[in-house]
């Protein structure tokens, strides 16, 4: 079978499409996966270009969707043919966070879903959202989760929430669903008008351009009248953090999920304190928030959206896609 490999030194063009042994067959507790599609995260670029070391060979991304081909003694969960999409932490079922960090992280700790088959524990995929495609799937281990569990599981969204978006990654983009789908009000952000008219066919109630509307946090106040923003779906980091304080209203929620705009900087925590604003660091999310955000799926019926395809053989491509920031929504591998 055919898999991409990241070689040393670390970068896109040690992106090596090779030939590697079939897996064989699954043990107690696992299941055999054709694997069909991935999509691209910041996080897999990271590893890609050398910021997260990998040892030499690594099978890269941590996005994988596909159907099963054949399953261990003891699986009862899955049967052959059940499409499925993996999850982002294979032992994080539930409950608090773990110590273990991404040792189990396809393509970081562990090698991941830029190849044809995998065998892996059950607990590593769950059923995929009905009539979705593979690569619709595919998108959701990571970007949809996360967006998911920022709004939904950590920030308690309800109807008549207003939530500001950044950007039109697919976390934004699956922020944006999720929050039209229940009921909430969206204020878009954008460098670029043409992305903005997007997002408002796709549903944003408001739109900012930061570009021209450096002071966006109370662009944001005035736009809610005064009150606030009741959840933030923080993309930038530290770069945008003090804009999405004055934004937020009392009490307020922001998701910290992005260092677009940076590693470290100052915060203002007299406003952040004064404001009694809930600040909080989210990495994706559990195989539980996984399994009750596919069934939400298959209930309101939101369907991603998908910038291009790219070949596994032409990963390499994808990811230089990915970086010239021109995509709108999930960049996607067919496998």
């Amino acid at each position: 079978m055919k898999a991409i490999r990241l070689r040393h030194p670390a970068g896109i063009d040690n992106l090596r499409h090779e030939d590697m042994a079939s897996p064989g067959d699954p043990g107690p507790g696992q299941i055999k996966v054709r694997i069909r599609a991935s999509s691209l995260n910041y996080h897999d670029y990271i590893v890609v270009v050398g910021g997260i070391p990998t040892p030499d060979g690594r099978i890269p991304m941590s996005d994988g969707a596909g159907d099963v081909l054949a399953v261990g003694e003891g699986v009862t969960e899955f049967k052959v043919g059940d499409a499925v999409v993996s999850t982002f932490f294979p032992n994080w079922l539930d409950g608090l966070p773990s110590m273990g960090g991404f040792a189990s992280v396809p393509g970081d700790g562990a090698d991941g879903y830029a190849v044809e088959e995998v065998i892996a524990p059950v607990t590593s995929f769950t059923h995929a959202p009905v009539g979705y495609s593979h690569a619709e799937s595919a998108t959701l281990t990571c970007a949809g989760l996360t967006a998911w569990r920022a709004l939904v599981t950590e920030g308690q969204l309800k109807a008549g929430d207003v939530v500001l978006v950044q950007g039109t990654g697919g976390v934004s983009i699956f922020a944006l669903q999720f929050a039209k789908a229940m009921g909430a009000t969206v204020i878009a952000t954008s460098s670029s008008d043409a992305k903005l008219e997007r997002l408002k066919a796709m549903g944003a109630d408001h739109l900012i351009n930061y570009k021209t509307t450096p002071g966006w946090g109370g662009e944001a106040m005035r736009i809610t009248g005064g009150r606030g923003v009741d959840h933030i779906v923080e993309i930038g980091g530290a770069g945008t953090l003090p804009e999405s304080i004055t934004a937020t209203t009392i009490g307020g929620h922001i998701s910290l999920i992005g260092v677009l705009a940076g590693f470290a900087g100052p915060v203002p925590t007299v406003q952040l304190m004064g404001k009694q604003i809930r600040l909080i660091g989210i990495t994706v999310g559990t195989r539980r928030q996984q399994q009750d955000m596919i069934r939400a799926i298959n209930q309101n019926g939101i369907k991603p959206v998908i910038d291009s395809h790219f070949p596994l053989a032409e990963l390499g491509a994808a990811f230089r896609h990915q970086e010239s920031a021109k995509h709108f929504g999930k960049i996607c591998v067919d496998i």
